[in-house]
């Protein structure tokens, strides 16, 4: 093992082709100094010369960017390189996360960006665990591997990211490396493989969130939605912590949001405006000293830090201090509903019915 990769001196000159797999993660976005380590040997791709290197012992490097030319240990490439693990139980390790798919490194205006190459049946093993506890009962597991993976296929044949096709946290889906595999997971993702989600034939977005507050809603930040994500009712995420809670908002990120949105004035107060069928907040009024604005509550609850106000699905507003049901945007699967049905005896594709009602399970 070394330190340094640029004290690596066992560089070999190879010449092969590096096999591109399904999908492409974003795992570190634009970042330089980025410390990453392999636990065996590996091969760097430079994607300028086209040459490739084996690496004859794994350690710890360190990528950066430095006025377009990026620095892999001791390789200096203007166009990134790929890394390739050289054997099948070794991972690359980076910000605590471990990964054993290829590595493409890019060049970005103030960095570099690291893009994990890996099948995407593979990929769901690294997202199941941190979208639902994997100890969480195995039919909500399957419900979740259905849903990812839909998601997944539909973000790869839409391709909006260009270099990559999904991130690795909560832009696309919660993603922590496939390293590391949980039985309850592999079993999920064995079981349901191949299955997706359609509505008239076609793939779509199977948005999830943590809870609904009884009831699901179409997503809020569409104008038009298909019948799967129009919402339905729920009843099995009562269970839950999150399907009530309290909070108070912080003044100053409140301020701060109303000037970024040329909202002029002093906060005092937000009431809502419109409701969907359910009860859910859909627009709100926000009222500062000197005016009225109505907008999507969806944004405002981004805005001010949805951790904090965890829905729109509001119950008391006083001021500052919020009251309300389920965590999340409300829209597709309710995950603590989905384990509220796994506790009862209802089988995934009962899961999958009630939150996307007229869908269809197809294999692919």
């Amino acid at each position: 093992m070394f330190k340094k990769f640029c004290l690596l001196l066992g560089l070999t000159l190879l010449a092969a082709n590096i096999f591109a797999r399904d999908v492409k993660v974003l795992i570190s976005e634009d970042k330089n100094n980025v410390s990453l380590t392999a636990s065996a040997p590996f091969k760097v791709k430079n994607l300028e010369t086209n040459k490739l290197y084996k690496v004859k012992k794994g350690g710890t490097f360190i990528i950066n960017n430095t006025k377009g030319q990026i620095t892999c240990g001791n390789l200096q490439s203007n166009k990134g390189f790929i890394l390739t693990l050289a054997e099948s139980d070794a991972n690359f390790e980076l910000n605590k996360n471990k990964y054993n798919g290829a590595l493409q490194i890019l060049p970005t205006k103030n960095g570099v960006n690291i893009i994990e190459i890996l099948d995407f049946e593979n990929y769901l093993l690294g997202v199941l665990p941190y979208e639902m506890s994997y100890t969480w009962p195995v039919e909500a597991l399957k419900a979740q591997a259905v849903a990812a993976r839909t998601y997944t296929l539909k973000s790869i044949e839409d391709k909006k990211l260009g270099d990559f096709d999904l991130y690795s946290d909560i832009r696309s889906q919660m993603y922590k490396g496939s390293f590391t595999v949980y039985d309850s997971v592999k079993e999920a993702v064995k079981d349901t493989k191949g299955q997706v989600l359609t509505y008239k034939g076609n793939k779509f977005y199977t948005y999830y969130h943590a809870n609904c507050g009884g009831h699901t809603d179409p997503v809020p930040w569409l104008k038009e939605t298909i019948k799967p994500l129009s919402g339905n009712t729920c009843g099995y995420c009562k269970h839950a912590k999150t399907y009530t809670w309290k909070a108070t908002l912080n003044k100053d990120t409140v301020q701060k949001f109303l000037e970024k949105n040329n909202i002029k004035g002093t906060f005092k107060k937000i009431k809502i405006a419109k409701k969907t069928s359910s009860g859910r907040a859909k627009t709100l009024t926000v009222i500062t000293n000197k005016t009225k604005k109505e907008m999507s509550c969806n944004d405002f609850r981004i805005g001010v830090g949805s951790t904090v106000m965890k829905s729109c699905f509001l119950t008391k507003i006083d001021g500052l201090k919020l009251e309300g049901r389920g965590y999340g945007h409300g829209a597709g699967m309710c995950q603590e509903g989905a384990k509220g049905m796994a506790l009862d005896g209802k089988k995934y594709t009962d899961i999958l019915k009630r939150y996307y009602p007229g869908a269809e399970i197809q294999k692919i």
